[in-house]
């Protein structure tokens, strides 16, 4: 602190002895050891404190930027969450549209064949047949049997018994 060695030491312990003489001596001795006791232990007080503020408002600011940091994490974070809801939406939307438009292709091209083969089949099968199907399509169809083979459909087939 004061950068004395030994060498100046031991000139001021001679002065204090001529000024002081050998009785007063030790008591001022032990008057100054107690004043320096005091200032080192005040001095490393202030010194604690002085440490416990600086890392008491370092700790705040590395609170402070790892907040700042969170709050920022938090808003891209919501960001790139509605984005992603919104391209979602967005193709959601898309493959709606794919499946109403497949939907109209494919009744647009069935319309023409069905109603065909309902003109077709209407007078072909002649006033009964129609009545039948008017009964199929309120759903009053009588319950069907089994059905029978038909005559020489098999003749060709070799018989699965031995």
């Amino acid at each position: 602190m004061f950068d004395i060695g030994f060498s100046e030491l031991f000139v001021v312990a001679i002065v204090a002895l001529m000024v002081l003489g050998p009785e007063r001596l030790p008591r001022a001795a032990r008057f100054t050891g107690l004043w320096v006791r005091r200032a080192r232990a005040q001095w490393y007080s202030v010194k604690s404190e002085l440490e416990r503020e600086l890392a008491d408002d370092e700790l705040k600011k590395s609170l402070a930027r790892t907040r700042d940091e969170l709050r920022e994490l938090g808003t891209e974070l919501k960001n790139q969450g509605r984005d992603l809801h919104d391209d979602l939406r967005r193709e959601g939307q898309g493959i709606e549209k794919s499946v109403k438009h497949a939907e109209k292709s494919v009744k647009d091209a069935v319309a023409p064949v069905t109603r065909a083969a309902a003109t077709a089949a209407a007078p072909a099968l002649g006033h009964d047949a129609a009545e039948q199907d008017g009964d199929a399509i309120r759903g009053d169809t009588p319950d069907a049997g089994p059905a029978e083979p038909v005559a020489g459909a098999g003749a060709g087939t070799p018989d699965p018994q031995p």
